[in-house]
């Protein structure tokens, strides 16, 4: 029985979207120059109303997903008549979604509104935008497999147009990630058997949890069939480590433990420990 609950909704007054939750952007603007910096003194708070302001998906439309922002300036160069920024950037859900990107150029303008056309590329907002779309089909993911489909074509399109721009750095590896991600069904498939194993678990269904913890393993095996160590699994392994270990443990699933140091060899000291110290 699925316990990830699909949101739909069913107010269409209301012009509030919640797709992105608490939302935390961070600007490290130590090498610009005083009057670069005071171009982009109101960039965070413009960053911020960007997303809770986007409508991302029209069905899961209250997902409240956490946001964590860091942009690192390297730099400003003038092209044409325009100043052009330089920089780095991480996007995460302070979980188990996580990308770094060291190849961003755009204009900022303050004083305009940043907002999602799409139809007219602009260089900040697309940019923006495809990673707010990674990350809204990464948690829809999580409810639905492959219910992130949608989103992963938004922001396919968005790196296409990008790649044929005035603005083209950095979108031709911004394909390749989209295109990894979408393809990457083991991961897709892990993801969504761990959060449905995870529910399955507080709701007392043991017997539930361990069959999506057992998808959740198969799924791993199939990304590294298919796409080798892909950073994006082993990320999830990663950042639900500690879980995972916690959840085979309380399911007295001693040999997965072993398993799991196979596939996450990285932290097999951590597995190890927990057999160890609960089943030696």
């Amino acid at each position: 029985m699925r316990l990830r609950i699909q949101i739909i909704n069913l107010c269409f007054t209301t012009f509030c979207f919640c797709q992105f939750g608490n939302i935390k952007v961070t600007i490290d603007d130590k090498l610009l120059r005083s009057d670069e910096k005071q171009v982009v003194f109101n960039l965070k708070n413009d960053i911020k109303h960007f997303f809770s302001s986007t409508e991302w998906d029209d069905t899961y439309n209250d997902l409240s997903i956490p946001l964590h922002i860091q942009i690192v300036f390297e730099g400003l160069t003038e092209k044409g008549n325009q100043s052009i920024f330089s920089c780095q950037a991480l996007f995460s859900n302070g979980g188990d979604i996580r990308f770094f990107d060291k190849s961003v150029q755009f204009y900022y303008n303050s004083g305009t509104s940043l907002y999602y056309d799409p139809v007219i590329f602009e260089p900040l907002s697309g940019f923006l935008a495809f990673y707010g779309h990674l990350i809204v089909a990464g948690t829809i993911d999580t409810y639905e497999f492959k219910g992130g489909n949608t989103s992963y074509e938004l922001a396919r399109d968005l790196a296409l147009r990008g790649s044929s721009s005035d603005f083209k750095k950095g979108w031709s590896s911004r394909i390749t990630l989209v295109d990894n991600l979408d393809r990457n069904n083991g991961l897709r498939k892990a993801r969504l058997a761990w959060y449905i194993a995870l529910d399955m678990f507080k709701e007392r269904d043991m017997g539930g949890a361990l069959e999506e913890v057992n998808l959740m393993l198969d799924g791993v095996e199939e990304s590294y069939r298919d796409l080798g160590r892909d950073f994006n699994t082993q990320f999830f392994l990663k950042a639900n480590c500690e879980k995972i270990v916690s959840l085979l443990t309380d399911l007295n699933q001693p040999e997965l433990l072993k398993d799991m140091k196979e596939l996450d060899p990285d932290r097999r000291e951590i597995y190890q420990q927990a057999l160890e110290s609960n089943f030696e």
